[in-house]
């Protein structure tokens, strides 16, 4: 019988994970089928009970639905209870297991497919909702030490101290967008939502400059973040390889073998449009 797997997003039509799913199957001979399901904002738990209930064995979650999918799960991985956010749930005996990926997939992204040496980096974060929370412990542990900017200043406070309680000696601060200036980093990591929606992030003047690498967890459009960056000098890198590593963790915990990511990656650079 074939195993039946998906992500949940709103919006999700553009999710190239079922795609990258069935590369991993064919791959490894693995017998499963994984399609993309759009949840109403008001509606994700029913909507994930419902396809667990039919049968469906896990699910990986996208925005806007990561922190709710940690309050939905009944049992945790560390990485996701100390980010407080989950893109990967799996369904057995009647329970709902919590894990994040999306942390490990950044990492090697950066560090297996871009070549970053996170050791003592200067790395600053901008965001803090489902899908920062989500990274910020595997780059802590990979080493970097980080700055959390967001528009809200008060949010990005409130989830550094969420995490200095788990993690009291994190190299880990917060910033207004407006107070950065002056300040340098190696890397600068754009978790907000800002390039699926076309908006520009105001930063300082000096933030995104040569040397620098401009990473914006979007992937498959000319981002203002990204444009920015070319503009600037910096190096510009999106979201795909991020998506297809924290596919493969997510696959391997819920198959128990992992798929090789380069050849997938190199097949959805061609595919996917380079804008």
């Amino acid at each position: 019988m074939t195993d039946r797997y998906a992500v949940f997003g709103n919006p999700v039509s553009h999710s190239k994970s079922p795609r990258i799913h069935q590369l991993f199957a064919a791959q490894t001979g693995q017998d499963l089928e994984y399609t993309a399901i759009l949840a109403d904002v008001d509606g994700f738990a029913a909507a994930v009970r419902a396809f667990a209930a039919a049968g469906g064995r896990g699910a990986n979650v996208t925005v806007p639905f990561k922190e709710a999918a940690c309050r939905l799960a009944d049992r945790l991985t560390p990485a996701a209870q100390i980010a407080g956010a989950v893109n990967t749930l799996t369904f057995a005996d009647g329970g709902v297991a919590g894990a994040n990926t999306d942390g490990s997939g950044l990492v090697r992204d950066l560090g297996g497919n871009l070549g970053a040496d996170l050791r003592d980096c200067r790395l600053l974060l901008l965001g803090a909702g489902g899908a920062a929370r989500g990274v910020l412990p595997a780059l802590l542990a990979a080493g970097a030490r980080i700055v959390v900017a967001n528009r809200d200043a008060a949010k990005a406070q409130g989830v550094v101290a969420e995490l200095r309680r788990a993690l009291p000696a994190a190299a880990l601060r917060t910033a207004a967008l407006s107070g950065l200036s002056g300040e340098e980093f190696d890397i600068v990591v754009n978790a907000t939502a800002a390039g699926l929606s076309g908006s520009r992030i105001d930063l300082p003047g000096g933030i995104l400059a040569p040397g620098v690498l401009a990473y914006d967890m979007v992937y498959g459009r000319a981002t203002p973040f990204l444009d920015d960056a070319r503009a600037a000098g910096a190096q510009p890198a999106d979201g795909l390889g991020m998506l297809v590593e924290q596919a493969a963790d997510a696959f391997e915990l819920w198959r128990g073998v992992r798929p090789q990511t380069a050849p997938v990656l190199a097949l959805l650079r061609e595919e996917v449009p380079q804008r």
